[in-house]
């Protein structure tokens, strides 16, 4: 069979050669592969804009790969998104990452995905993450800079909003931390839906084993290209 480029609805061409990497690794290795890919989401999604501090972004990181959200986009411009490697650990390899230059950039990306936009504020009124609906329908959690919180483009574009209660005289959580409370309960309360395939599609799931066991094995394309050479 010829090392052709990948028909992205050709689930058996992931197939043949996931079937073919997987004698490369432990058995108990592809099986946490495949495992953590049946728990991944795109149903839900984060978009973060200008987040400065190398640590907050480290942790955005780690908790959207914690709880099996496959996609971050960021906004870049006022700074870069630029995880610390020493926090992140290789986790952002798991992970897919959607730079934009604008926020009208990032808008227009998730809203051609078919996307809520769901702006994270500290106001009173905005919904709380039990109450909000994860099922209606695909959704991106955004948040805003450590400083200015989210820009009143991405407000003006937002199709609800969510906050964190709190009963202290604190206003606000830092954005690592937001993040990490919100997507765990969102994450979760998705999850537990019986009505919402949140689940990637099966050429999905396939794809994104077929690239961690390519990240995975050393010397992957010299390996793969012996048994599928290329035309």
């Amino acid at each position: 069979m010829a090392n052709t480029a990948p028909d992205p609805h050709d689930a058996s061409w992931y197939r043949d050669r996931i079937d073919y990497l997987a004698g490369f690794m432990l058995p108990q290795r592809f099986e946490t592969l495949c495992r953590v890919a049946g728990e991944r989401t795109r149903w839900m999604t984060v978009c973060t804009e200008n987040t400065f501090h190398p640590q907050n972004a480290s942790a955005i990181v780690r908790t959207c790969e914690a709880f099996g959200i496959q996609d971050i986009h960021t906004v870049e411009s006022l700074c870069p998104f630029n995880p610390n490697v020493h926090i992140v650990r290789g986790t952002d390899k798991w992970i897919d990452l959607h730079r934009h230059a604008t926020t009208a950039e990032a808008l227009a990306a998730l809203r051609g995905a078919g996307y809520r936009i769901v702006a994270t504020t500290p106001h009173s009124g905005d919904t709380p993450p039990e109450a909000f609906d994860v099922t209606a329908s695909p959704f991106a959690v955004v948040f805003g800079t450590e400083h200015a919180g989210v820009s009143d483009e991405m407000i003006a574009a937002s199709d609800a909003f969510i906050r964190i209660p709190m009963v202290g005289f604190v206003e606000s959580l830092n954005v690592s931390a937001c993040a990490s409370i919100l997507l765990y309960q969102l994450s979760r309360r998705l999850r537990e839906s019986a009505t919402t395939d949140w689940r990637l599609a099966e050429t999905d799931r396939l794809q994104l084993i077929f690239r961690w066991l390519m990240a995975s094995i050393r010397d992957s394309e010299r390996i793969l290209y012996r048994q599928f050479p290329r035309p």
